[in-house]
């Protein structure tokens, strides 16, 4: 059913003539069993669909609020079969929110392609997004995706022209994600005007929905790029609310969902209120 939840997911949103909210959340952040409990509260709290992280040591996408999140989940003991089974366990109660694992090759590696595709798809993951590896290298994990009907997710960047795009999209389904800055995550800000045409000319290339990611922190923000893209993905800033409520010793899960509900609620939002100016 994997690549078909994702399907299905956009299907729906389009019909309802909204885009999607995405929180990207950390496995094993701060702890396993926390974690899974704002796992399991994603969907209730406005999550259409998921992106989970596994930890690795030097995630070079990203900046320090996600390296931070990857360093508290490696130290607590969390693995990549650990996120596996935090997905497994998320899939006893919810068997339509899609999950997409967003993380780095050489774990896949260590794992083996085809059995990673494999043991990820029976644990009910829908998409794989991995940062490092270029497409022109891609083949072997995107051919153990099609057998297992995972979804391979690539990303474009304001510096994909229109030769790269071609390239990037070849062998990409369910989603395309628009990096909307320059650089690694939850440093700079995304602007929805400049954004606005990258997306177009993306959903042109690709055929598909286009979810944009980096550089939205805030409802404001992230309901202004509802209004051009498909999706709308927030990381940092959620396991940013991990570590403030870690460190002020608040109730971790209920930050964190609260958080989640006030910018799925602008994402869900944002283009009524366009339609009412």
């Amino acid at each position: 059913m994997s690549k078909s939840r994702i399907e299905a997911r956009f299907a729906a949103l389009k019909a309802e003539g909204r885009a999607a909210f995405v929180p990207y959340v950390m496995a094993g952040d701060p702890d396993a069993a926390t974690a899974l409990a704002i796992l399991k509260g994603l969907p209730g709290a406005g999550a259409d669909l998921i992106e989970v992280g596994f930890p690795f040591s030097d995630p070079m996408a990203e900046g320090p609020p996600i390296q931070r999140a990857a360093q508290r989940a490696l130290s607590k003991g969390m693995t990549l079969q650990g996120t596996l089974d935090q997905v497994r366990a998320f899939r006893e109660g919810d068997q339509t929110t899609p999950v997409i694992l967003m993380g780095y090759t050489n774990p896949l590696i260590t794992w083996g392609l085809e059995a990673f595709a494999r043991d990820a798809s029976a644990a009910g993951v829908d998409g794989l997004i991995i940062v490092d590896t270029p497409p022109e290298e891609s083949g072997p994990l995107a051919d153990a995706c099609d057998a297992h009907d995972i979804s391979l997710i690539r990303l474009a960047t304001p510096t994909s022209d229109d030769a790269r795009l071609k390239v990037v999209v070849a062998r990409t389904s369910g989603f395309v994600y628009y990096v909307s800055v320059a650089g690694v995550t939850g440093v700079k800000e995304a602007d929805a005007e400049a954004v606005a045409p990258q997306v177009a000319r993306v959903r042109r290339a690709s055929g598909l929905p286009v979810a944009v990611g980096f550089g939205i922190k805030t409802p404001e923000r992230a309901a202004a790029i509802a209004r051009v893209a498909d999706a709308v993905v927030v990381g940092s800033a959620l396991v940013d609310e991990v570590a403030e409520a870690v460190a002020l010793n608040e109730d971790v899960t209920a930050r964190v969902l609260s958080k989640v509900a006030a910018l799925a609620k602008a994402v869900r939002l944002a283009r009524q209120d366009l339609a009412t100016v």
